[in-house]
């Protein structure tokens, strides 16, 4: 489809044809990861009766691989065809995951499977996620990035509205494993979508390779040289770290600590999408009132606030804080990544873009699995760490420790040249703006 040019009236994305088959199935495999992400910790805690230290390698087990492979993924990516990648991990995810209901009906799963299983899709998900990241900008023009993004975080939101609570249903009619199962079907619509996609995208030449590590260190050096995006670095990896560590006990601390049932969970976790759904279609205009680059740090530190409702419900009345909580915590996440996701996808040059998601996805995502191994860990009551029950804090004082850091991370944006400026660059040569030292984009 061709293009608007810069003086036409720009069209809707929405009657772009490829971006709404990216957009369709994009919508469509969140919806079902919300199914996943709700039954899979309760068929840990409810069917195998896992303990603290057991979500919390459960959880780290399912973002470990950004820490390992993320960085060669990126280098990998930008060699293949990213339509390739998103409808194979798609359908890969689908089958791993399938294997689950599988054995609860053969009544042989334990959560040894339940281990592999969640490595081995982390593990394609990396690729999945660079690839899926990388692909909006090769198929929708430079100033519309912004309004895609908004678009796919829009949709997201809204099955992330619907999933949950439609998840708890569902798993009180049918029970975790085969609520799981509904993922992998919902996987296969994706990629259906995502391969309809008509746009002809050119496989970079292998003759201009160079060695993997090189172009490792590319991607790497695009982003630490870049002073606004380190800040945003450390900013987002700060709170993945915290937050990992409190969502690894959080199905743990609402069934067994606040009594709440699957329902109730199920509401609360859809309201979270409510607030990231209010994120989404708000943060042009709230972008638009305090500022571009003011919009990072402001969303952080609200989000960074809201946090302190999960371990608040412990002592005020649950449901309602928690949802508030929730609300208020996700516009703040949703705000800020749309903001800074449009920001680096449109200062990237296009050959770097799979090496500059990967490497930012090692600085964000990395932190996560260490964040969820501490949150088990310290989450721990003193009768099952044995003898080192002085690392065991319980649940709900773990929860007061993160929340605090999850705060603490806004620092790296509050604290730097975003909260007085009003547009971010939108180039490599407006660093200037800044004030600080321009980047070898190499």
């Amino acid at each position: 489809m061709t293009q608007g040019t810069a003086t036409a009236p720009r069209r809707s994305l929405f009657r772009h044809h490829d971006f709404r088959q990216l957009w369709m199935g994009d919508t469509v495999s969140v919806l079902g990861m919300q199914f996943v992400g709700l039954a899979l910790p309760l068929l840990a805690v409810q069917v195998l009766h896992a303990d603290a230290f057991e979500m919390g390698l459960l959880a780290m087990l399912e973002s470990l691989a950004f820490l390992l492979i993320s960085l060669p993924a990126g280098a990998w990516v930008d060699r293949w065809r990213k339509k390739r990648v998103i409808v194979a991990g798609d359908l890969l995810r689908a089958a791993l995951l399938l294997t689950i209901p599988l054995a609860w009906l053969l009544d042989v799963l334990t959560m040894e499977q339940l281990f592999v299983v969640a490595f081995t899709v982390g593990c394609i998900t990396v690729f999945f996620d660079v690839a899926n990241q990388s692909y909006l900008p090769e198929i929708v023009e430079g100033e519309q990035i912004a309004e895609g993004n908004g678009k796919l975080q829009a949709s997201q939101q809204v099955a992330s509205v619907a999933g949950p609570a439609a998840a708890g249903a569902l798993v009180r009619l049918v029970g975790s494993p085969l609520t799981i199962a509904v993922t992998s079907v919902c996987m296969a619509l994706s990629s259906l979508f995502v391969s309809r996609i008509r746009h002809r995208e050119e496989r970079p030449d292998p003759a201009a390779r160079r060695p993997l590590l090189a172009e490792i260190k590319e991607g790497m050096a695009f982003v630490l040289g870049h002073p606004l995006l380190r800040r945003i670095v450390a900013c987002t990896g700060l709170s993945n770290l915290a937050t990992s560590a409190i969502f690894a006990l959080f199905v743990l601390y609402a069934i067994r600590v606040l009594g709440f049932s699957e329902a109730t969970l199920g509401l609360v976790m859809s309201a979270a999408a409510v607030g990231g759904l209010v994120g989404a279609v708000t943060s042009d205009r709230f972008s638009r009132l305090v500022g571009e680059g003011r919009a990072i740090p402001v969303s952080a530190v609200v989000g960074g606030l809201a946090i302190f409702a999960i371990p608040l419900a412990s002592v005020l009345p649950p449901v309602p804080t928690l949802l508030v909580g929730q609300v208020v915590a996700w516009w703040g996440v949703v705000t800020y990544n749309i903001a800074q996701v449009s920001f680096r996808q449109r200062l990237c040059p296009k050959p770097l873009l799979g090496r500059m998601n990967a490497s930012i996805r090692f600085l964000v995502w990395g932190p996560m699995p260490v964040g969820a191994f501490l949150g088990g860990f310290l989450g721990r009551s003193p009768d099952e760490a044995g003898t080192l029950s002085w690392a065991a804090i319980g649940v709900v004082p773990t929860l007061w420790v993160f929340s605090g850091l999850a705060l603490a991370a806004a620092l790296p944006v509050l604290l730097s040249p975003l909260v007085g400026m009003r547009e971010l660059p939108r180039s490599l040569d407006a660093l200037a703006e800044t004030g600080e030292t321009e980047v070898d984009a190499g």
